[in-house]
């Protein structure tokens, strides 16, 4: 046996109780399951207790006009659909109902095979408004849950990529420099005096991303020069410079990293103008690269040497001190300052215990060269 349709309610009201009933018994007569009442309070504790589909109502009523029994009933039962119905034809009323929520208007005297086509029409309208109402709200929620699975996403590729460059940095430790860490640790001191300037998330992000491959461009340069124990040859210091270029070249083709390859083509400019590839001065220098300028020189201070042991941090602070103006910024170098000597201790530490709990089979092994303490060579 079929389950059987619901029948349709509908709330009639009307200071006429005869009228009420006639449009209740007609209705009644199409298979709606009709209630009717004469005041407008009275509608509104029916519909408290009851649901209906559709509300039929008379604009002129004593106590409650159904102007204003519109315009409560549809805050509270927004699904319902509103018919209003007077005897005075007046279309001002009609466009005020229908600002209110109203899908329909009558005119007394009521058409009883019209008030049915009106009823009829009114519900479809609604179904359609709470179908469309529907779609709209499932859209948003799957708009909203695609945009965070998206956001997800992209979180994870972003980590996969920032994890790609730490293995990366590394892997040019090993070729290049002479201790252990060297990436990771200009990185975090970069991003430690960045933040003491106030820069935002997304230039922290570029900054350290740049920090970590500020010498990727040594992969293009050969090991005879690279791993040169003796002075370069000024044909030689040409082509270790060029590094920077091709360190460029690469970076800036990949979208996500575009931002920071102006760190990886400016690391070695310095303040006074004298530095490579392009002899900028000052402002003109990329901040992150002048921030780097600073790190770099702290980290190369403070590691040990085939030829000497690490420096104090003291003597790197008087060092970039005495630098300041020429090979630095002298507002990084005053925002340097003021950060005290145990973060920098911290963060080596840190980096030393993350390595030592990482380290797989190859490890950073010291060469010896003519590296000065506060110009690493490059």
């Amino acid at each position: 046996m079929g389950s059987e349709v619901p029948k349709r309610r509908i709330l009639i009201v009307d200071d006429e109780a005869a009228v009420g009933a006639l449009l209740k018994e007609r209705l009644s007569m199409e298979g709606y399951t009709c209630h009717a009442c004469t005041d407008g309070e009275e509608a509104l504790q029916v519909m408290e207790q009851e649901s209906f589909e559709v509300v039929i109502s008379d604009v002129r009523m004593p106590r409650m006009s159904g102007l204003v029994l519109l315009e409560k009933a549809f805050k509270k039962y927004p699904r319902s659909a509103y018919l209003m119905v007077t005897a005075e034809d007046d279309v001002r009323v009609a466009i005020q109902a229908m600002k209110q929520g109203a899908v329909d208007y009558l005119v007394k005297p009521i058409q009883l095979d019209s008030l049915v086509a009106s009823v009829s029409r009114a519900l479809e309208i609604k179904r359609m408004e709470l179908e469309l109402e529907e779609y709209r709200q499932n859209l948003e929620r799957m708009v909203g849950d695609r945009t965070k699975q998206l956001q997800a996403a992209m979180k994870r590729i972003e980590l996969t990529y920032d994890e790609t460059l730490k293995a990366l940095g590394a892997a040019l430790d090993l070729r290049d420099t002479e201790t252990a860490g060297h990436s990771e640790r200009v990185s975090r001191y970069t991003l430690e005096v960045a933040q003491a300037m106030g820069c935002s998330n997304d230039e922290l992000r570029q900054i350290a991303r740049g920090s970590y491959l500020h010498d990727i461009g040594k992969i293009g340069i050969p090991d005879s020069i690279l791993l040169k124990e003796g002075k370069l040859t000024p044909e030689e210091t040409g082509i270790m410079q060029s590094h920077v270029r091709v360190g460029y070249d690469l970076v800036c083709r990949v979208a996500f990293l575009a931002p920071a390859a102006a760190i990886v083509l400016t690391h070695q400019e310095r303040f006074d103008g004298t530095g490579y590839p392009q002899g900028l001065v000052g402002k003109e220098i990329p901040l992150g690269a002048r921030i780097f300028a600073v790190s770099d020189t702290l980290d190369a201070m403070t590691s040990d040497r085939p030829y000497r042991r690490a420096l104090p941090f003291a003597t790197a602070r008087d060092e970039i001190s005495r630098e300041s103006g020429r090979q630095f910024d002298p507002e990084v170098v005053r925002v340097f300052l003021g950060i005290g000597e145990q973060v920098w201790a911290n963060i080596r530490a840190e980096v030393a215990a993350h390595r030592s709990t990482a380290r797989g089979p190859l490890g950073a092994a010291p060469r010896s060269g003519p590296t000065s303490p506060s110009s690493p060579k490059n």
